[in-house]
């Protein structure tokens, strides 16, 4: 009889739905670039390893679009987001200007730069799975981060151990810090004014077409400076007529 108990029991377990599985999947995606991102460092191979944290953040963008689309969202989903963003965001860049540049410093204060930044990602990833505060991000997004250090590598300007360790922990602090930045998740096809998403789109397209490899770098320099501008970004891009709900703050 016991036996057969425990059998029924297991029976009445069931695979895990697809909607579950399916963001999980893409995630394991931002965590794999992490990763080769990571490989691609020790080899020496900067600039694919930054253009793979550019890969990373694609993923990061997908999984939760798809866990929202499929009505999938898990806290397991959360948790598991948070650690690829770590490595992905946190460790490759920190890992790959080290290498590239701050081991040059001598001693320990590269390595403390290093792991200054990858621990003030830690501190925005967790503060940003218990803190939800509707409106702007509040700090630096661990992916902007991210890819505004990577960006550095791929503009191909004199990486002087000095100046990229204040940049790292003055990204770091940003992270961690409240000054708010452009949070662009309730833009979308019915809410968005279209004139001034092309116009937006074009002038990025330009960026890329006259700065090449320095594009990267200064749109993230623009970005980072619209936080102390307190520049509503989402706002500007959102029509006039759209709900109210959408332009809380």
């Amino acid at each position: 009889m016991k036996f057969l108990r425990v059998k029924q029991g297991r029976k009445k377990k069931k695979l895990l739905p697809f909607k579950h599985i399916a963001p999980n999947m893409i995630t394991s995606g931002n965590l794999l670039c992490g990763m080769f991102s990571l490989m691609l460092t020790v080899d020496g191979r900067f600039g694919p390893a930054a253009w793979l944290i550019f890969f990373a953040v694609i993923f990061d963008g997908l999984d939760g679009k798809m866990a929202r689309s499929l009505g999938g969202g898990s806290q397991f989903g959360l948790e598991f987001d948070s650690l690829a963003d770590l490595v992905s965001f946190g460790v490759a860049p920190a890992m790959m200007i080290y290498v590239a540049s701050l081991k040059e410093l001598g001693g320990v204060l590269g390595a403390l730069a290093a792991c200054f930044f990858a621990l003030c990602v830690a501190l925005r990833l967790a503060r940003f799975n218990v803190v939800h505060v509707p409106g702007p991000f509040q700090g630096l997004p661990s992916p902007a981060g991210g890819l505004f250090v990577a960006s550095f590598v791929l503009a191909k300007v004199p990486l002087f151990p000095q100046l990229m360790a204040v940049v790292l922990v003055f990204t770091g602090f940003l992270m961690v810090s409240s000054v708010p930045y452009a949070n662009l998740k309730k833009l979308n096809r019915e809410s968005a004014d279209k004139k001034k998403c092309l116009l937006a789109l074009g002038l990025m397209s330009l960026c890329f077409f006259l700065l090449r490899g320095a594009a990267p770098l200064v749109l993230f320099s623009l970005y980072i400076v619209s936080g102390f501008l307190n520049f509503d970004g989402e706002g500007w891009l959102l029509r006039a007529d759209s709900p109210a709900e959408e332009h809380v703050r």
